[in-house]
């Protein structure tokens, strides 16, 4: 079996510019390219699971819908595709990811401009439009300081999409974002 391409998995709070980075880097692929926009993953949720804890039911959710990205990412991955997966996932994920993909080379890049600028772009959003982001602020500052994934962060609020994905490539080509196997 060969081996398998990268999962490129563009991650940051909402209002990041995480899907709108993600075509950019999709456009300047020069092998065959997969782009799964995790968002899309929700709505396959018709009706949930009861839960008498709401907050346990979005934990829930979140994890199922993760699982199903993952599992389409990896089998375009395992297929000769670049993956250009885009969701919010924070690096207290990636292990439960790193183990759930086995040896398919991650990439986790994490988009995080100032929480203004994520309001503004969350507000401004043609589809899904998030005019009151005062939810949104705690999930923002858990990507504040992400430790030793500091170095997987863009913390920019003035460079546009099309810079970021130069950036990234760039960064993609020199090993930046890999996420080894990590322990457990």
């Amino acid at each position: 079996m060969s081996e398998s391409s990268p999962i490129i998995l563009i991650s940051g709070p909402p209002g990041a510019g995480k899907s709108t980075v993600a075509r950019h880097l999709v456009a300047s692929s020069t092998v065959p390219v997969a782009y799964i926009e995790g968002d899309a993953f929700w709505h396959f949720i018709a009706k949930s699971r009861p839960a008498t804890d709401e907050a346990e039911a979005r934990k829930q959710n979140a994890r199922i819908v993760i699982q199903a990205m993952l599992a389409a990412a990896v089998r375009y991955a395992r297929g000769g595709y670049e993956t250009i997966l885009d969701f919010t996932i924070g690096p207290w994920h990636l292990k439960l990811i790193r183990a759930a993909i086995k040896e398919t080379p991650l990439e986790y890049v994490v988009l995080c401009p100032s929480a203004p600028v994520c309001a503004k772009r969350a507000a401004e959003r043609a589809e899904g439009a998030m005019p009151d982001y005062s939810s949104y602020r705690d999930l923002h500052a858990a990507f504040g300081n992400l430790g030793v994934f500091e170095r997987h962060a863009l913390r920019s609020d003035g460079a546009g999409a099309a810079e970021l994905a130069v950036q990234i490539r760039a960064g993609l080509a020199a090993g930046t974002y890999r996420v080894e196997a990590m322990q457990s």
